[in-house]
């Protein structure tokens, strides 16, 4: 074959892999591990929170000691062991047997990734539409590209999902004959916004959504993770009929173990196992036995508290410079709970356009294009809290604040050159990004 592009198997590739695109945080991981940078980037936990000590200990010990059977192959559900571990562990949150949470229920994931593919599997066909706050997880984005399905988004506020423009959403799409399959929604400190769905909407967008006929996949990894009060109840511990609970250890233990899990409806549990069955056979059983020695042996929950204490202080450290140093006209979400705040940037300033500058400048963060699926989002970003100690964001938000004020002396004297005028939230507001109510 003679190659006319750099990719001389084009002309091969399936139809689904048209579209797929790469992640703007992936792209962004080999600039911003850099050590001179300062990233505010990526959604790291801070692992060195961790009796690293004990879990090497614990984890030399699963080798040597029960190598034969955590080296080995396993079920592809999981090992029951750590399937009830996992429901110990919603039942800090609600989900409890008294809503139907079941260790025969749970499907034990490699992540929250696989979490999400395993329903797009399931689910999606072709130009289905899966209808998704705004902005959303991007990692959720590429799933649902690659099952070759519509995104559309709903608007956000303070409060979170709007659940009158839900309503219009699934109107407008029922008329317009498209099929639409389910609601993808993170309702719990968001990513990327660290909004909180209110306990009021949250009865009402079940409510909108069962009317509907639509199914609810409710991501929760940072439910666990809240500085203030306790997260209002899951919207599985409220609904056990046509919601999907996902959720992963990678942000309460260690994301290199990659464990998640689904709590599924029964009826799609046996469904769920064999497409998972089909990606990988099943998943590590060490990784299992890790993950559910460290629940039995160790004390979690105090771990727990110990990562919202130092989460809680990264967070207030990355708001109070914000407020003593981001431009005027900048506006940003104050999170609860979580890793990430969003910021909206004074009228004119592209995110995306900017990020080469901003490396330069030795700071890192994630352009919110990359939460939208259809790329709108240039007049915001993502940052994150959770990884750099408090005086490191103070010096990432410096390095930050001044390029955007070289941005702003640049439009002031050469002019607008495109940019992003008007896709931002209102000034004094909690509204957490562009295009949104």
């Amino acid at each position: 074959m003679t190659g006319t592009t750099l990719d001389d198997y084009t002309d091969r590739y399936a139809r689904r892999v048209r579209g797929m695109t790469a992640s703007e945080i992936r792209a962004l991981f080999a600039v911003a591990s850099r050590p001179e940078v300062v990233s505010l980037a990526g959604g790291a936990p801070y692992i060195a929170a961790l009796p690293l000590d004990a879990v090497g200990e614990m984890l030399g010990r699963l080798g040597s000691e029960q190598g034969v059977t955590t080296l080995q192959y396993g079920i592809g559900q999981g090992t029951l062991e750590l399937r009830e571990r996992i429901c110990e562990v919603m039942a800090l949150s609600g989900i409890d047997a008294a809503c139907g949470a079941s260790p025969e229920d749970v499907v034990v994931t490699v992540g929250g990734q696989q979490a999400l593919d395993l329903v797009a599997r399931l689910f999606l066909d072709p130009g289905d539409v899966v209808l998704a706050e705004g902005p959303t997880y991007v990692g959720a984005l590429g799933v649902f590209q690659a099952a070759q399905a519509q995104v559309v988004h709903v608007p956000m506020d303070a409060d979170g999902l709007i659940p009158e423009a839900l309503e219009s959403a699934i109107a407008d799409l029922t008329r317009a004959g498209q099929r639409v399959k389910f609601l993808y929604t993170i309702p719990t400190y968001q990513n990327p916004t660290g909004v909180t769905l209110s306990e009021e909407r949250r009865e009402r967008v079940l409510d909108i959504c069962e009317r509907a006929g639509l199914l609810v996949v409710e991501d929760d990894p940072y439910g666990q993770l809240g500085f203030e009060t306790e997260a209002p109840a899951p919207l599985r511990a409220r609904r056990r009929d046509g919601v999907f609970y996902l959720s992963t250890f990678s942000k309460t233990f260690a994301p290199g173990l990659r464990v998640g899990w689904i709590l599924a409806p029964h009826a799609v549990r046996d469904k769920l196992v064999i497409a998972s069955e089909a990606q990988i056979l099943c998943p590590s059983g060490y990784a299992q036995a890790a993950v559910a020695t460290y629940l039995r042996t160790m004390p979690w929950r105090q771990q727990l508290k110990v990562y919202r204490e130092v989460y809680r202080e990264r967070r207030d450290a990355l708001l109070d410079a914000m407020a003593d140093l981001m431009p005027e006209g900048t506006n940003w979400t104050t999170p609860a709970g979580g890793l990430f705040v969003w910021a909206t940037l004074p009228d004119g300033l592209d995110s995306k356009a900017m990020m080469p500058r901003a490396i330069a400048a030795r700071v890192a963060y994630v352009p919110g294009t990359g939460f939208y699926a259809d790329g709108t989002g240039t007049g915001a970003m993502r940052l994150n809290f959770s990884f750099p100690p408090p005086e490191r964001i103070r010096e990432g938000v410096r390095r930050l604040a001044t390029v955007m004020e070289q941005e702003i002396t640049m439009r002031r004297v050469f002019g607008a050159v495109g940019g992003a005028a008007g896709r931002r939230g209102r000034a004094g507001s909690d509204v957490p990004g562009p295009d949104l109510a």
